[in-house]
């Protein structure tokens, strides 16, 4: 009886013993309502974690052939200048055995470029001109042959993307304005 006594005091002095049963209403729905607060932050963090997980995954698997294509883009530009050493004159007049070799020779350019594009690897299109920071190297400055100032005049080497990165930039000399000095390089790039 001495306890039971001792443990009303200890509840009075707590003050948990004046509390009415409307008091513990409110708090057991306050605790619950922080309990569910808790619970559906902890659900929102563990969905990020699972998003960027994923996003992490996807980039892996899109931008591991990375160095790999790199390396490659060596070759396919070795296949361009063997290609470019042979002028069409000079090959139109080659015997067949030779021709069937620069035959050769273009038919695995086009299927190595075909297979880094299956990879996601696709040549910067400088088609239209523009120069572009973000995609091209202007290494020089040259007379515009009609272009306008600061455009593409000639392509010295292609650019790539990886999927939405850059890369290798497009290696391109650009038109000059009148009165600039020949062979100065112009918005170089710095990757």
């Amino acid at each position: 009886m001495a306890d039971d006594m001792h443990d009303e005091q200890d509840e009075r002095a707590n003050g948990e013993g004046d509390r009415t049963p409307a008091d513990e209403l409110g708090a057991l729905r306050a605790e619950v309502a922080e309990l569910k607060d808790r619970l559906l932050r902890a659900l929102a963090d563990a969905e990020n974690t699972r998003r960027r997980a994923e996003r992490g995954r996807l980039d892996a698997s899109q931008y591991a052939v990375t160095r790999f294509a790199r390396d490659m883009l060596t070759i396919a530009d070795n296949f361009g200048r063997a290609l470019a050493a042979c002028p069409p004159a000079l090959l139109e007049a080659a015997d067949p055995q030779l021709k069937a070799v620069i035959e050769g020779v273009e038919a695995t350019e086009r299927q190595l470029l075909s297979t880094l594009e299956s990879y996601g690897v696709k040549q910067i299109d400088t088609s239209d001109g523009k120069f572009d920071p973000n995609l091209h190297q202007a290494i020089a400055e040259v007379p515009g042959e009609g272009k306008p100032p600061g455009s593409i005049v000639h392509v010295v080497q292609t650019g790539f993307k990886i999927g939405d990165r850059l890369l290798r930039p497009a290696m391109v000399t650009i038109a000059r304005k009148d009165g600039g000095s020949s062979g100065s390089p112009a918005n170089n790039n710095k990757e």
